[in-house]
């Protein structure tokens, strides 16, 4: 079977490390090569174009319908993600992944369930673990696994986590990976694409619906937990998977790590907001307490003085833990 289509997936640091892979892809290359890049939801993306002058092959931004030709490299937009559906790439506005879109796990597992076995996998520089989930459905439809050796990437999250749930194929610098995928789509392969799973068909079901999620397609695939989605605050399922998933009734989806990064972000707003009820809250009695004792209420006054005391003692404890370099770090891991 021909490997003719590869994609890649990229976060944090990914930029530099898309530029070193595309740039030792060759001219003739015999597939087509479809890009995921995190990025913000407003706005437009210059990757295209620098793409384009990293590397021998044209890159433009990908549109919804769009034929993937061999020799070309489509950059998913931002805001939408890119699936892939017989011969073609959609743009979707489905939910997001890991607060994501474009996502890697959309755009891998779309390919996983469109071409099987004639996929290449690469992930990239990343934080955290989007794109393992995608990864897992391309190897166990029979594609090849590429990953960045995590020590060369400026952030190792996402090739690490591929590292411990897949059995890569290659694990090679970024500025190798061009010339490696090139002989990995020469070769071809000789295996046939396994069956796709019923939760892979659901994933990308869903992940393609521009009007919500099957809702009701969703529990049944999988284990109701207590946990909450962060974005919608629904209700999330356990779906089985070796690299473990989260889906809410209306689709949002989640990996572990991602999962407990964004508990990890809803906390630390909680704080900051008990921080500030808690200043509001020394400000209002310390104007009470003076009120009071305008009028001659001393009695009065001093419970003002106590609950002004209350105050600032918790938001000085709030402050030193929103402060502490531990927490930093955690916000930026």
């Amino acid at each position: 079977m021909q490997r003719d289509l590869v994609v890649a997936g990229a976060s944090a640091g990914g930029v530099e490390a898309l530029c070193a892979f595309v740039s030792g892809l060759p001219a003739d290359l015999s597939a087509a090569v479809v890009v995921v890049l995190h990025m913000p939801a407003g706005g437009s993306s210059a990757l295209p174009a620098i793409l384009a002058r990293c590397g021998k092959l044209p890159a433009s931004s990908a549109e919804d319908g769009t034929v993937v030709e061999h020799g070309h490299v489509y950059v998913a937009p931002p805001n939408h993600h890119a699936v892939v559906q017989d011969g073609v790439l959609r743009l979707s506005r489905g939910p997001t992944e890991n607060g994501h879109r474009p996502a890697v796990n959309v755009l891998f597992s779309s390919a996983a369930l469109a071409r099987g076995a004639g996929v290449v996998g690469v992930v990239l520089s990343g934080a955290l673990d989007d794109g393992t989930a995608g990864m897992v459905a391309i190897k166990n439809r029979g594609g090849l696994a590429v990953v960045q050796s995590p020590g060369g990437a400026l952030y190792p999250g996402m090739p690490d986590s591929v590292l411990r749930h897949v059995e890569a194929d290659h694990v090679v610098p970024a500025a190798e990976m061009g010339d490696l995928v090139a002989r990995c789509v020469r070769e071809g392969s000789d295996d046939a694409a396994a069956p796709p799973s019923e939760i892979l068909r659901m994933e990308v079901e869903v992940s393609r619906d521009d009007a919500g999620a099957e809702a009701g397609d969703i529990p049944r695939h999988g284990r109701k937990t207590t946990f909450t989605c962060p974005d919608c605050a629904g209700s999330l399922v356990e779906l089985p998977s070796e690299s473990g998933q989260y889906r809410c009734l209306v689709g949002h989806g989640w990996t572990p790590d991602a999962l407990l990064d964004a508990y990890n972000g809803g906390l630390e707003r909680a704080l900051w907001m008990a921080l500030r009820t808690l200043e509001e809250k020394t400000a209002l009695a310390r104007r009470m307490a003076s009120h009071s004792r305008q009028s001659g209420r001393e009695l009065v006054a001093s419970r003002y003085d106590n609950q002004e005391e209350e105050a600032l003692a918790a938001a000085a404890v709030l402050r030193k833990y929103l402060l502490s370099p531990e927490l930093r770090e955690d916000a930026g891991a």
